[in-house]
């Protein structure tokens, strides 16, 4: 028997729709099509049904969504323009479903910008997809009895968080697959660069947002046995002796532009303790290397040059924080960026002592070359609080700057020799065992420019960083749930 589905699709009136409806309404299999209005003045449409909503994404508005799906497999579009479904993709979808017993499949597919058309692939999801921003694409397409299964396992109602909480409840009982075949075109009105999207979530607007966000994550950390307690192992800070109190760090190549601020920001620093700067140097060719040396009459700066050829900033790290002259607390700069003053070193390392914890992360601000304010402007991360913050930090993606580490902890763990996420996956595996301190003043300026390496990435690139941040929070989310048993 051919199996049948219903579409749920965004309604705001009949200019807005119709296209998309009357492509779906040329699908074989088709069963029925509900408009999801959120303004009960608005016409419905012919041959649809419609269905008032509060919220697209709210928790009622996936139970209700849920509650109509009768036929066999239920379609969800989730953008307000137009839809074209691929030749034959829904049987494509179906077929999928039904040899992967999956819960939910989603495709790559096509966006239309500016009506030209690119390729948008997206990701696998795994048991780390644990972001509430994963881009599972436009079009959902569930198994009915899996959907109806996973609204009646959402305990809280959410108005901004439902979708969020469905899918993560979804994920409990059965796969969610990505077939990496292009199905569908859709219209993409959000042209905004990869490095201004990154930073919607720590937006203070969207405040509200986060905390249903961080409150649904957790319950599904509880119900899969992946949540921690605010239990934390505690610091004496006596493990090794020290000549030095903190070393700042500063992985470089290439960068003859920044590189004389970012020195001149660390040695300017006031401190009431002996402090060094250890640069690594992996190999630049653009005068770099010759920019550093200027410096050299500062007996506080050590230049590396390693020996080894495929280090990223991950592998840098572990050559300064092995080196004997490291000092008991490696701080983060980054050869872009610079100290907002004379006294952030200070303000990290007293960080250590006042709140007893192996790594501190502080507050940064966006600027642009010049370090001018540029939007969002600070961000600060109030999201993290001492007691649930490695929990929801699975969550998010990243957890600020700049970041210090416990020397003696960090040769214990060691960086990832990867150029990004490595400085993730140590905030995720310090918190597994240590509190994470916070500063919540601005004690760094983070430059947004051309050359900046995460300011404007293409989508191969961004799902790449994507799908390994995804595979951390796997590996984090494991080892967690290994301990708990």
């Amino acid at each position: 028997m051919k199996k049948t589905i219903n579409c749920f699709v965004p309604f705001a009136g009949s200019a807005q729709a119709l296209p998309t409806i009357e492509g779906l309404k040329k699908l074989s299999n088709l069963n029925r099509i509900i408009l999801l209005a959120t303004d009960k003045e608005v016409a419905p449409i012919d041959g649809c049904d419609m269905l008032v909503v509060d919220h697209l994404f709210s928790s009622e508005t996936l139970k209700t969504i849920a509650a109509h799906s009768e036929a066999d497999y239920t379609l969800f579009y989730t953008k307000y323009t137009t839809l074209n479904l691929g030749l034959l993709a829904v049987d494509r979808l179906i077929g999928i479903a039904e040899d992967s017993g999956a819960g939910l499949v989603y495709a790559d597919h096509y966006q239309l910008i500016d009506g030209k058309q690119s390729q948008a692939p997206v990701i696998d999801y795994q048991t780390g997809s644990l972001r509430d921003d994963f881009n599972f694409g436009s079009v959902l397409f569930f198994k009915a009895e899996a959907l109806k299964a996973a609204a009646n396992r959402m305990k809280a109602t959410y108005h901004f968080a439902g979708w969020y909480d469905l899918r993560l409840k979804l994920s409990q009982i059965a796969p969610l697959v990505h077939i990496n075949e292009y199905l569908y075109t859709e219209i993409e009105n959000d042209t905004r660069k990869s490095g201004e999207k990154i930073f919607d979530y720590v937006d203070p607007k969207n405040r509200a947002v986060q905390i249903e966000m961080e409150q649904a994550c957790t319950e599904h950390l509880k119900e899969i046995g992946g949540y921690l307690k605010p239990d934390f192992q505690p610091i004496a800070f006596d493990a090794e002796s020290f000549e030095y109190e903190a070393s700042v760090i500063i992985p470089v190549r290439n960068r003859i532009r920044t590189i004389r601020d970012a020195i001149r920001s660390v040695l300017l620093q006031k401190t009431s303790f002996k402090f060094n700067l250890i640069i690594i140097d992996n190999h630049s060719t653009d005068g770099t290397t010759e920019a550093i040396r200027e410096f050299a009459d500062d007996s506080r700066l050590i230049h590396l040059i390693p020996e080894r050829q495929d280090l990223g900033i991950g592998g840098c790290w572990n050559v300064g924080v092995h080196h004997p002259l490291c000092g008991k607390f490696a701080v983060q700069l980054d050869s872009d960026d610079v100290y907002k003053d004379e006294n952030t070193l200070q303000i990290m390392v007293d960080a250590f002592y006042e709140q007893n914890c192996a790594m501190v992360v502080g507050t940064y601000m966006m600027t642009d070359f010049n370090m001018n304010m540029i939007a969002p402007g600070i961000i600060d991360h109030k999201e993290w609080s001492p007691e649930n913050g490695r929990n929801n930090a699975l969550r998010i993606n990243g957890l600020g700057a700049p970041r210090a580490f416990y020397t003696p902890v960090l040769r214990e763990v060691n960086v990832p020799n990867t150029s990004y996420g490595e400085d993730y996956a140590l905030g995720l595996r310090f918190s597994r065992n240590y509190q994470i301190g916070r500063v919540y003043e601005v004690v760094y300026l983070c430059r947004r420019w051309d050359d900046n390496s995460d300011a404007s990435l293409d989508v191969v690139k961004m799902n790449g960083h994507n799908l390994y941040k995804d595979r951390i929070r796997t590996w984090e989310l494991q080892a967690r749930m290994g301990l708990n048993r």
